[in-house]
């Protein structure tokens, strides 16, 4: 089997009314997606998704007529062309697609076949009242979800507290509660500081109080000695971090320091899958977790859910979700139908062979940018 073409689809949403993400400096207005397609001589395409694979057309040439089950050679070359490019890790998604169909299986039975389906929780993206957040986890709860994460902004941490606290009040111990801090890495153009580690301290102790399950990348990824320290002082408090760590040398030395309890590297923006698999069984042989992130679109959320289902990652799955603002039809506008978490809150791995992706193909004529 030879691949004999790889072809991009850039596909871009107009979002009215935005959405107004807490990461971002400005309300999104647009949400972006490349659908990248692996074709082969044997008439099977592999399809992958996440980052953008900006720059990709002065790769093309060094997987082009190569045979697509080489996954470790191809991991390698798209290595090489980060260094010197984007983030090409939705190709290899493509290729472990191809995998899967041509062995009739789901990736995620290639990757150990751990688990069927995992428990996830809903990812909140945007800030909001304690009002408004204990109106979105309640219909999370009736949605099935049994875990929600909220977010916090470093400028208004007493808002972000309070949201917590509503949240813990209205649903009770039962209902699983965690905050991203979004500490770790800045949007484009952002130059804030992130917040010092004594107030960073402080605010753990208060989300401790509360019962949180874990605080997710509370400070910069260069301060392995604080997120140590926020560890050895919070032992009832669960440290997340990794999600964008493209370096698997400096996750190891994560590991090695023993820095985290939760990594969450993404399969389609970070590291790509091979790799994450392999970290993420490092992570699960030192008794510690691996639950990705996965805030792309719904091809991404497939990658990263037969990567973490192959190896038995969890507790639980992030999945993407803050009705109205963010909901599975936005994000994943160009399937045939949205990735939906079933009525017991549960994540199942599709059983079609490989990453299980069905494309709306009018969907993407209507949103292509030409």
């Amino acid at each position: 089997m030879k691949i004999t073409d790889i072809t991009l689809d850039r596909l871009r949403l107009e979002l009215d009314p935005p959405f107004r993400a807490a990461w971002d400096p400005e309300p999104r207005r647009h949400f972006d997606a490349t659908i990248v397609r692996v074709h082969t001589d044997e008439g099977i395409t592999g399809i992958g998704s996440g980052d953008l694979m900006d720059g990709f057309d002065t790769y093309k040439h060094l997987f082009v007529g190569e045979d697509p089950l080489d996954i470790t050679r191809h991991v390698k070359a798209i290595e090489t062309a980060n260094f010197h490019g984007a983030h090409y890790w939705p190709l290899e998604a493509a290729l472990w697609d191809i995998i899967g169909k041509v062995h009739g299986r789901p990736v995620a039975e290639l990757f150990g076949n751990a688990a069927k389906k995992l428990p996830a929780y809903a990812s909140c993206g945007e800030l909001k009242s304690p009002g408004e957040r204990v109106a979105t986890a309640l219909k999370v709860r009736e949605a099935g979800f049994r875990a929600m994460k909220i977010r916090i902004d470093r400028n208004r941490v007493d808002e972000g507290v309070a949201a917590v606290r509503a949240v813990r009040d209205e649903l009770g111990a039962d209902f699983e509660i965690m905050v991203d801090l979004n500490q770790s890495w800045r949007m484009a153009g952002d130059t804030a500081g992130a917040t010092d580690l004594a107030r960073t301290r402080k605010t753990i102790a208060r989300l401790a109080e509360l019962d949180v399950f874990w605080v997710e990348e509370p400070l910069p990824y260069c301060d392995v000695a604080g997120f140590k320290r926020l560890r050895a002082e919070n032992p009832g408090v669960r440290i997340a971090a990794g999600e964008m760590h493209h370096s698997p040398t400096e996750l190891l030395r994560y590991l090695e320091e023993d820095a985290l309890d939760i990594y969450q590297m993404d399969v389609v923006l970070a590291i790509g899958m091979h790799r994450a698999r392999t970290l993420a069984e490092l992570a699960q042989l030192k008794h510690r977790h691996f639950t990705p992130h996965s805030w792309t679109n719904g091809i991404g959320v497939l990658a990263n859910l037969h990567v973490a289902a192959g190896v038995g990652g969890g507790p639980y799955f992030e999945y993407p979700y803050d009705p109205p603002g963010w909901t599975p039809e936005r994000r994943d506008f160009m399937l045939a139908d949205p990735v939906r978490v079933g009525g017991d809150g549960d994540l199942e791995v599709p059983a079609r062979p490989g990453l299980g992706i069905e494309l709306d193909e009018d969907a993407i004529d209507r949103w292509r940018i030409t």
